[in-house]
């Protein structure tokens, strides 16, 4: 029975210190005050309660204590709690410190969340970072296509890292005063004989206002030269010329025909109303020789006219039909 009272002792015992390492980090606060980090074991629990890993509080600020920093506990926790990366931006507040930056933690903390690297941005203002835009084709004066290839240095800022336009932006940048450069020269020789002004004029137009780099330089990695755009577009506009013309004659022409056809009909239709007089004619001779008003003699003298006339006529058509016979002899 004594056994039995011992052993459910020491399960309630081992139970309770269960329990109570799980709530109370004890391995972690030894290493606090073994770094000389001074953080209540009651802080610790309080963590557990409000459902904050202690390890990721208690170690980024035992790095920052060790490298000098005045950082709070309440300050990590809050930007933890906030959705934050607390052991980057305290990597980040040591290298700065070390590089001579000034960053403040609340600065840090704000880069951090907003969804900036802080880290890396620390870095890059120690180490500049060299973006390439890609090809930028642009049409000089004379039409000679040109294309160029920049590499742009830059530099985190880092007082513009929160609001501050992204990487994006400088290729845009950077893109457009490619093509002013070049379309605002008189000749692709010139952009091929002085690369550096594209430089120089796109340096001038201070690009990095308003984005969270500062441009260090702008280099030209690669210039060549494309297609003669003045020449085909000046092709393309000859081209819907000339279509355009041939649309014009082509109206004109059923327009032509259009009015040859009418005149066509009018024709027929004069010959129709002739053939029809003319069918009137013996009508009217024989109503007049009816009625007394002309006499037979008029009637053949009128026969005889009409066959002079018919015989005047066959002669003029041989005669013509001899001179062409002679023209082509």
């Amino acid at each position: 029975m004594d056994i039995l009272i011992y052993v459910i002792t020491l399960f309630i015992i081992i139970l309770g210190l269960t329990i109570f390492l799980s709530f109370v980090p004890l391995g972690l606060w030894i290493s606090s005050l073994a770094a000389g980090v001074n953080i209540g074991i009651f802080n610790l629990v309080g963590m557990r309660l409000r459902r904050v890993i202690p390890s990721r509080i208690v170690n980024p600020l035992i790095k920052a204590r060790k490298a000098g920093l005045e950082v709070g506990v309440n300050q990590l926790e809050a930007h933890l709690l906030a959705g934050g990366n607390v052991d980057r931006v305290v990597n980040a507040l040591i290298a700065a410190q070390r590089a001579e930056i000034e960053l403040t933690f609340e600065r840090a903390a704000a880069i951090d969340l907003a969804g900036r690297d802080v880290l890396e941005a620390v870095q890059m203002s120690v180490n500049p970072k060299v973006i390439e835009t890609p090809i930028v084709a642009a049409v000089a004066k004379d039409g000679i296509e040109v294309k160029a290839k920049a590499r742009v240095t830059v530099r985190a800022n880092i007082e513009r890292l929160v609001g501050g336009a992204g990487e994006e932006t400088i290729i845009a940048r950077v893109g457009e005063g490619i093509v002013t450069t070049v379309g605002s020269s008189e000749s692709h020789k010139a952009v091929l004989e002085n690369p550096d002004l594209i430089s120089r004029t796109v340096l001038a137009k201070g690009l990095d206002s308003g984005t969270a780099f500062e441009i260090l330089s702008i280099d030209i990695a690669d210039v060549d030269v494309g297609r003669n755009i003045g020449a085909q577009l000046q092709t393309d506009q000859a081209e819907a010329d000339k279509r355009i013309a041939q649309a014009k004659a082509e109206e004109r022409r059923a327009m032509a025909v259009a009015k040859e056809q009418e005149m066509k009909a009018g024709v027929q239709e004069m010959r129709a109303k002739v053939v029809e007089a003319e069918a009137e004619v013996p009508k009217a001779l024989a109503d007049a020789l009816r009625n007394g008003k002309m006499g037979v003699m008029d009637y053949y003298q009128l026969q005889n006219i009409q066959a002079d006339t018919l015989m005047r006529d066959a002669i003029s058509k041989v005669n013509k039909g001899d001179s062409m016979e002679k023209d082509r002899k």
